[in-house]
């Protein structure tokens, strides 16, 4: 049990103006720092997978109807493509599939270094 002297001291602590050295020191700046990179660290993760995987049917549709296309006896013309760039079907939005995969492999190398660095 605490005698008086000790609740008394533990008080004087929790309501003392003088502040710790050893405390780490608040700073709102880089708070809102860290709320700001967050946010548009997630917001580009966002736009990053649904580029790769809902944009225009995503990227998985695409290799589905090049893969019938490659092995089986289905043609273009089967998946709706006519003439590019006016009536692509299915490979309609491609191009940014593409771009969203490339930069997913970039991103999942960087964060693989940065793993791969920090370990003893």
């Amino acid at each position: 049990m605490m005698d008086a002297k000790t609740v008394k001291a533990w008080l004087t602590d929790l309501f003392s103006d003088e502040e710790d050295p050893n405390e780490p020191a608040y700073d709102p700046v880089h708070v809102g720092g860290v709320v700001i990179i967050s946010m548009a660290g997630i917001g580009g993760l966002y736009w990053l997978l649904w580029t790769l995987l809902v944009f225009e049917g995503g990227l998985f549709v695409k290799l589905s109807a090049a893969a019938q296309v490659l092995f089986t006896s289905k043609t273009l013309r089967d998946f709706g493509y006519v003439g590019s760039p006016y009536e692509m079907g299915v490979f309609e939005g491609w191009v940014g599939n593409l771009v969203a995969l490339v930069l997913c492999g970039v991103v999942l190398a960087a964060l693989y270094r940065i793993r791969r660095e920090a370990r003893p």
